[in-house]
């Protein structure tokens, strides 16, 4: 879970105007549960700063005095960028200090893994053409995000494993803050893809749900009660790496039996060159393979059937699992191999569902959510921004103080 350090009630102000768009001050007051004073206090604080303002409604009768009043975050007060490393592509967005996407980016990375000081160049390379594109420079951002598969501690800006990087028990984090000169966050990209549902999409008016997320790796992000969850030593919810078969496949992190070793990417195209007879000196790249094979299946061939449907019961075995240990109210299964609808036909559900039908207990809500690359950068960014907010709304400096306050993305 995120720290349980107390927030200030000029945290919890700015938060509640961030979340709402505008809202008054009054509305702030009850919403929180404090009173009008304190928070005229801290709204106070806040608009001298330059982090928020206010915004006139348009009156019914301006006869009757001064209008009412909004409160809302000042969208150029800030700017973060939000990153996402994957193999074979890294993308990146811009966003304001509300959120709002100024500008994307995304440059081709070479596959496999790489040493640390590649990735931090390829980092450094996408940002500065982001930054460009924009018309900002590096001076002008406040913090940013950044999401890559794998066991990162967040708090430490630790990756312990990843598949794209050769370094082990990695401090990323603060290399990179100190090569981009701002700081830099770090997470699963899973978790980000979550937090990305939280702030944007399905999950906005959820306060607890999961989302489970199958490409090249199998990953699951736990949003409990409107806060991402990443257990004791921010590494937990790697179902992709929990064991379904003793001494089964072998798992790209080492590990034999993983859920990933027969659901993701690789172990499909693995069962396609094992199973089907295809002419091996035909080069193939894994994407190719993974589209012949589903064509093949949805055309009745039998072993390219069943090579979907196995992995289909493994990953509903997956799925119930996590209803029956986590209980989310809610669950989008999300990624980019959703197009393979084999993989979420209607048995592997209803198979999912068993154990609530066993029980009579009422099925959790599945939807299925086909994001396109840019809302995992958007969910690093939401990563930057939630730190952010959280230290300018505890520690408000006058606006002239910042000088990244007085500039407009061009």
């Amino acid at each position: 879970m995120e720290d349980k350090v107390a927030k200030s009630l000029t945290q919890l102000v700015f938060e509640k105007i961030r979340s709402q768009g505008r809202i008054s001050r009054s509305d702030v007051a009850k919403d929180l549960g404090v009173s009008p004073g304190s928070v005229t206090a801290a709204a106070t604080a806040l608009v001298d700063a330059g982090l928020v303002r206010e915004a006139s409604r348009t009156p019914r009768d301006t006869s009757r005095g001064r209008p009412p009043v909004d409160l809302c975050v000042v969208a150029d007060a800030r700017f973060v960028v939000g990153m996402n490393l994957r193999d074979g592509l890294n993308s990146a967005v811009l966003t304001d200090f509300v959120g709002t996407v100024l500008a994307d980016c995304d440059l081709p990375s070479p596959p496999g893994r790489k040493t640390l000081d590649a990735i931090c160049n390829e980092i450094e390379t996408l940002l500065d053409a982001l930054l460009n594109k924009a018309g900002l420079e590096r001076a002008d951002l406040s913090a940013v995000g950044i999401g890559l598969p794998g066991f990162v501690d967040h708090p430490r800006g630790q990756v312990h494993w990843s598949p794209i990087l050769e370094d082990r028990r990695t401090l990323v984090g603060p290399i990179l803050s100190d090569r981009l000169g701002c700081p830099v966050h770090l997470d699963n990209d899973v978790n980000l893809l979550a937090l990305a549902e939280l702030w944007f999409g399905m999950g906005r008016s959820r306060s607890n749900f999961a989302v489970v997320t199958i490409e090249h790796g199998v990953g699951m992000g736990l949003i409990l009660d409107t806060q991402l969850y990443r257990g004791a030593k921010g590494m937990g919810l790697e179902i992709g790496h929990t064991t379904v078969q003793l001494d089964g496949a072998l798992c790209r992190c080492g590990q034999r039996g993983c859920l990933e070793a027969y659901i993701a990417d690789y172990a499909l195209v693995r069962e396609a060159s094992t199973a089907l007879e295809w002419d091996l000196r035909v080069a193939r790249s894994p994407q190719q393979t993974l589209e012949i094979l589903f064509d093949q299946a949805k055309a009745g061939n039998e072993a390219a059937r069943l090579i979907f449907e196995r992995a289909g019961r493994y990953l509903s075995r997956g799925l119930a699992n996590v209803i029956q240990v986590f209980d989310p109210e809610f669950l989008i299964i999300s990624g980019a191999r959703l197009r393979y609808d084999l993989l979420y036909a209607e048995e592997v559900l209803a198979e999912m569902h068993k154990f609530s039908d066993r029980i009579g207990r009422d099925r959790t809500e599945v939807a299925i959510n086909t994001w396109g690359d840019t809302v995992w950068a958007r969910g690093a960014a939401a990563l930057a921004l939630s730190v952010l907010t959280d230290h300018v709304a505890a520690h408000p400096v006058p606006l002239d103080t910042h000088p990244a306050s007085h500039r407009h993305a061009g």
